[in-house]
């Protein structure tokens, strides 16, 4: 069973009209439409063999004759694609985090992403690991067609100490998702990360369920914690929260729309036999909350901000620089003088230079200032090419402020 659906397919023949061998022989991972001198009809996920200027082969990929991505790269020069390619690349997805979580020997993480799409050479692919469950997610329709997450899943148990697969779909499917391996997953899964023991919804949850992405971060918010108070917000499950809490902080505040979240962050807190007196889970939009909280002239030692995107595609950037702005700025004024503000952005829209600027304008309205502590993005499980820093969607700066 190969890990490619469309492999009995000929290969769609491209040729480039701009010179792009450069970037794409440096690792860029996409090939953009105006790039190609034509679109041929071809079933979506069709492998694709790329041919530069002066007719030399130059690239190979999944085909998609109508989204903005005409050719997710695969690989350059020799390399051939085929389920040799895909199980190397497999394997060294692996290796890279076995050596990322070892170091970790005395804090247990078995909670991280195996597969982090262009970042690990397997376009459009992704995916989580929960102890022993998986949750794969294919991005568009030409990943969808091309990836066999049958195949891929029957490696997983064969390769890992996986039981469990699940593919979950897009928020805007019709429904939440398939089991490829085992059952639907109808309970919260439990998992560990540094020590620490969490639950996840793997179907209902956000993305796969958890946010392993700012599993640094919240690290160096419970190296942070001893001894102050804390205000998460858009605390989701409260991953922040239990940082701080393990990490002595006085007293953890997690603020949340999402009633199930909050719920979720309660029993996350209870499970690492923290003190219930010491959190409060409050279901509410977190801008109503700041406004309320600023009125009451309340203050904390250690505040989190990590919203949702605000710029899922170009055309919300300006709207989105505005909210980050107007957020920033409300969430500043809850800050207690000397404390510190963990700010973050995962908008790949909002470049690291805005993030910056719309930053250093928060300060500037809130009439503080500011002294940076340190400047983060994702970590090692989630890898990017360095060819290609539309990738680098993480921004979370530390700030103190006076």
């Amino acid at each position: 069973m190969s890990f490619i659906l469309t492999e009995q397919l000929a290969p769609v023949r491209l040729k480039l009209v701009r010179d792009r061998t450069r970037m794409l022989k440096q690792g860029y991972p996409w090939i953009y439409r105006d790039w190609l001198k034509e679109l041929p009809a071809a079933p979506p996920g069709s492998r694709a063999v790329v041919w530069d200027k002066d007719d030399k082969l130059l690239a190979f990929g999944m085909y998609d004759p109508a989204g903005p991505l005409a050719v997710r790269v695969c690989g350059v020069d020799g390399e051939k694609l085929n389920d040799d390619l895909i199980a190397a690349r497999f394997e060294a997805a692996i290796s890279l985090r076995r050596g990322v979580f070892d170091q970790f020997s005395d804090a247990p993480t078995n909670g991280y992403r195996l597969f982090n799409g262009e970042g690990d050479g397997l376009p459009g692919l992704t995916c989580d690991l929960y102890a022993d469950h998986a949750v794969l997610k294919l991005d568009g329709d030409a990943p969808a067609a091309f990836w066999n997450v049958d195949a891929v899943g029957k490696w997983l148990t064969e390769r890992l100490a996986v039981t469990n697969v699940f593919l979950k779909h897009r928020s805007t499917a019709e429904t939440r998702g398939r089991a490829v391996i085992g059952d639907v997953p109808t309970e919260p899964v439990e998992f560990m990360e540094n020590g620490l023991r969490f639950i996840a919804n793997l179907v209902d949850g956000q993305k796969t369920g958890f946010f392993f992405d700012q599993r640094d971060n919240r690290r160096r918010i419970g190296e942070l914690a001893n001894g102050r108070s804390v205000l998460n917000l858009f605390a989701y499950t409260g991953g922040f929260s239990v940082y701080a809490g393990a990490n002595s902080a006085t007293h953890v505040t997690s603020v949340d729309l999402a009633k199930p979240a909050m719920e979720d962050a309660r029993k996350n807190w209870l499970m690492n036999g923290l003190p219930e007196d010491r959190h409060q889970a409050i279901a509410m939009d977190a801008f109503q909350f700041l406004e309320e909280a600023r009125a009451a002239k309340r203050e904390w030692d250690l505040v989190v901000v990590d919203p949702p995107s605000f710029a899922p595609a170009a055309r919300h950037v300006e709207k989105a620089t505005a909210s980050y702005q107007a957020l920033f700025t409300s969430a500043l004024g809850v800050v207690a003088a000397g404390g510190i503000v963990a700010l973050s952005s995962c908008s790949s829209h909002i470049s690291s230079e805005m993030f910056f600027e719309l930053t250093e304008a928060a300060v500037s309205k809130a009439r503080r200032r500011a002294t940076v502590l340190g400047v983060y993005g994702q970590p090692a499980d989630h890898p990017f090419p360095l060819a290609c820093r539309e990738l680098q969607y993480l921004k979370f700066i530390l700030l103190q402020v006076r």
